[in-house]
C-alpha cells in the first residue's frame, strides 16, 4: 500500500505487459503501444539483422531460370543475393508518396542502409540492406502485398 501513495508512483499491470508480449511474438511485429487516458504501456522487442538476412535456397533458381534468360538477368544471383521479406505485410519503396525511393536500381548501400519499409498493421518495418554493395534490382513495386521470405531487392 505504501507503494501507491508515493507520489509520481506508476502501478504496471504486469498481466498487460504478457499479453501484449504474446501479441508480439504471434505477429511478428517489433512493436505494440496502448494507450488508456493518461497511462501508455509500449511492449517492443529488438530485432537482429539476420531475418533480412536470410538468401533464398539455390533450389528456388532453377524454376526462375527460363523467364531470367528473356530479360537477360542472371536468377541464380537474384536468388542468392536477395534480401528477403522477414514478415507479411505492405511494402513501401519510399518513406512517403512524394519522396524519392530509399534506394535505386544502380544505388551503392552501406551494410544497415534502409531500402524499403513494410507495414504490418499499422507499425512500419524498416527492411536493411544486410552489407555493403550496389542495388542490382528491386523485385517488388511501392505499395505492392508482400509475403513472408518473399525476395524483395537484391544487393551484391
Amino acid at each position: 500500500m505504501a507503494e501507491d501513495t508515493k507520489q509520481g508512483a506508476m502501478h504496471v499491470d504486469i498481466e498487460l505487459v504478457r499479453q501484449l508480449a504474446a501479441v508480439l511474438d504471434e505477429t511478428q511485429l517489433t512493436e505494440i503501444e496502448v494507450e488508456d487516458g493518461e497511462r501508455r504501456v509500449r511492449v517492443a522487442r529488438t530485432v537482429t539483422a539476420a531475418p533480412a538476412m536470410q538468401y533464398a535456397p539455390p533450389a528456388a533458381a532453377p524454376a526462375a531460370a527460363a523467364p531470367a534468360a528473356d530479360v537477360g538477368a542472371p536468377a541464380p544471383a537474384a536468388a542468392v543475393n536477395a534480401v528477403k521479406s522477414p514478415m507479411v505485410g505492405t511494402a513501401y519503396l519510399k518513406p512517403n508518396p512524394e519522396a524519392k525511393h530509399f534506394v535505386s536500381v544502380g544505388d551503392k548501400v552501406a551494410a544497415g542502409d534502409t531500402l524499403l519499409i513494410i507495414e504490418a498493421m499499422k507499425v512500419m518495418n524498416a527492411i536493411h540492406a544486410p552489407a555493403a554493395g550496389t542495388v542490382k534490382a528491386i523485385l517488388i513495386e511501392n505499395g505492392q502485398p508482400v509475403e513472408f521470405d518473399q525476395p524483395l531487392v537484391v544487393v551484391e
